[in-house]
């Protein structure tokens, strides 16, 4: 027993010395040895491999069907409805500030609605990039970006007193704040809708209506009493106070695709797609000479007072909260969003040509209502029509900034064009009216061949 116990202590401690003197031999050989670390094999390429994988797993993750109903969706309809009431709400009460700012700075109507111009123009155009922001996951530091930017303008705007100072300010500056709310905001609530994604989309869009009554109001009420500065500054309170929530609760739903180009060239190869694009394109060269132009043509061609002139905006602003709502509700229901948009593009460029037999104020008074019904319905069944010619709701982003931005060229050059004809006219609205009936003309019956190529000549929901 004693022998085996010495055996092992033997055993045992002639395995230590072994694993001792390999030990010391392998730091032998290591001394003056710098390894070249080029030649060490590292697990670097794989673990990137890994992690590649990983994050393409978790960017195409199938998150399932959108919610289509519930709080959490109703709510970013709600929220979102606030961002467009300071984009495109306050963008059409340009009028207000048309006929103002051509009565104190003595600048012709041409020159005035570049200003106005030129924040369409940056709101749709600024699309392209904030849409693909969206799609790779900077929504919310987009959004921010944007509600800073604008509401930082409308101050500076209360500040200016000479044109190039109300260019830069409201025209640019709030331009792009705008460019970088509007489309990531309408991307994002169609990622929450299926089946109601128009009804929500119009409530959404109806924002321009509710804002297109409040900013006028205020301008209306406030002006006379405490002058333009506090006037303009009281609604960069409004804008503050409103946006504030939407930049803290409105919430992304899709996970971010980091990868994919800023413009997505394969979709104009989409005919449905580049014929919508050219249709809207058409519309909107013409749409908002009506909201840009009805405050100065009731002033200087029926005679009203610059008051009424503001109350014939509310109306056309106030009838859009039904134009806005009605149409996705059908399209929701029984027609789709593109079988209703075309009619609407026919009607509106119908009431604009009968805009040049006005000559008093009760066909003022008519043209306003219908012209601000039909519009809206426009306005509101573009992105809703949009998002059913998008197939991967992952692009949707990307791919409603690229129509933006060519909506975007036909917003700056429209209103311009046709203050133009005004002044060739000496002063007469005829040429531009009928501009403005002839490029929405025109877009309905592009809209058409659209649906064609979508779905044929036959009866279909689309």
């Amino acid at each position: 027993m004693t022998e085996e116990h010495g055996q092992e202590q033997s055993d045992e401690k002639n395995s230590i010395d072994q694993s001792q003197t390999r030990h010391s031999s392998d730091e032998e050989s290591t001394i003056g040895y710098e390894p070249n670390l080029s030649h060490v094999p590292t697990n670097t390429s794989a673990l990137n491999r890994t992690l590649s994988a990983v994050r393409t797993r978790e960017s195409g993750k199938d998150l399932g069907p959108p919610p289509d109903g519930g709080f959490q969706a109703w709510s970013q309809v709600a929220l979102a409805h606030f961002v467009i009431f300071n984009t495109w709400g306050y963008i059409n009460s340009f009028g207000v500030f048309q006929t103002y700012y051509s009565q104190t700075l003595g600048h012709p109507p041409s020159d005035i609605s570049w200003v106005g111009s030129i924040q369409i123009f940056l709101l749709f155009f600024i699309g392209t990039f904030s849409g693909r922001a969206t799609d790779a996951g900077y929504f919310t530091f987009t959004l921010a970006c944007g509600a800073i930017l604008e509401c930082f303008s409308i101050f500076m705007t209360s500040l200016c007193t000479k044109y190039w100072q109300l260019f830069l300010a409201q025209g640019v500056g709030q331009g792009i704040g705008c460019g970088l709310m509007f489309c990531p905001t309408l991307a994002l609530v169609s990622t929450y809708f299926a089946k109601n994604r128009g009804i929500a989309i119009g409530i959404v869009a109806s924002g321009s209506a509710t804002g297109g009554l409040v900013f006028p109001a205020v301008i209306m009420k406030m002006l006379p009493q405490v002058g333009y500065g506090w006037t303009v500054r009281t609604l960069g309170f409004i804008s503050v106070a409103t946006l504030t929530p939407c930049v803290l609760f409105l919430k992304q739903r899709l996970p971010p695709r980091k990868s994919g180009p800023i413009v997505e060239w394969a979709a104009f190869t989409e005919l449905p797609y580049l014929l919508f694009a050219i249709g809207m394109f058409m519309n909107f060269w013409g749409l908002y000479v009506g909201f840009f132009y009805i405050g100065s043509f009731s002033r200087n061609i029926i005679g009203v007072s610059s008051d009424r002139s503001i109350d014939l905006l509310l109306v056309m602003n106030g009838v859009g909260l039904v134009g806005r709502l009605v149409p996705n509700l059908l399209a929701d229901q029984y027609t789709g969003p593109l079988n209703l948009l075309i009619p609407f593009s026919f009607a509106t460029a119908l009431v604009g040509y009968c805009w040049a037999a006005v000559n008093g104020m009760s066909g003022l008074w008519t043209f306003a209502t219908f012209y601000g019904l039909f519009a809206a319905g426009i306005q509101s069944l573009f992105p809703a029509t949009l998002s059913t010619l998008t197939t991967d709701m992952k692009k949707i982003g990307v791919r409603m900034g690229m129509v933006l931005s060519v909506v975007a060229v036909a917003a700056l050059i429209g209103s311009p064009i046709a203050g133009e004809l005004v002044v060739r006219d000496d002063g007469d609205y005829l040429y531009a009216q009928m501009f403005m009936g002839s490029a929405i003309l025109l877009g309905g019956l592009t809209l058409i061949g659209a649906r064609v190529t979508k779905v044929g000549t036959g009866l279909a929901r689309v």
